[in-house]
């Protein structure tokens, strides 16, 4: 009889372990249901922040290129300054002026020149 007990005991043991692992089995089913849904919550929010960074790189970009821009007219505008003296600018509209004369510009020609030498003065 005693080796009855112990296969009944042997038995009983063995169903305890075999319920134990099955919810082991679950437990770690629901962790790794947990870790992929949250896995796809970080997957989705690095999508959005790595949208919006892009978008934030292309405006800093445009900015700056306008800023690149500007400071090169700025540069450009400077060295014609700097090209040419209000003395100069002065002998070159008697220039044109004598050039509108005698019939080499047109009084259209003249005008655009002399509005430009103008504004550099």
């Amino acid at each position: 009889m005693g080796s009855k007990k112990r296969v009944g005991h042997i038995e009983k043991f063995l169903k305890r372990a075999d319920k134990a692992i099955d919810e082991g089995i679950k437990k770690a089913d629901e962790i790794l249901d947990d870790a992929v849904e949250f896995g796809e919550l970080a997957a989705g929010q690095a999508k959005k922040t790595s949208k919006e960074l892009r978008n934030r790189a292309k405006k800093e970009g445009e900015i700056l290129k306008k800023k690149g821009t500007e400071k090169i007219n700025e540069g450009i505008t400077a060295a014609k300054s700097a090209a040419s003296s209000p003395e100069e600018d002065l002998k070159t509209l008697e220039r044109l002026g004598k050039l509108k004369k005698s019939g080499i510009l047109t009084e259209k020609e003249f005008q655009e020149k002399k509005k430009k030498i103008l504004a550099r003065i």
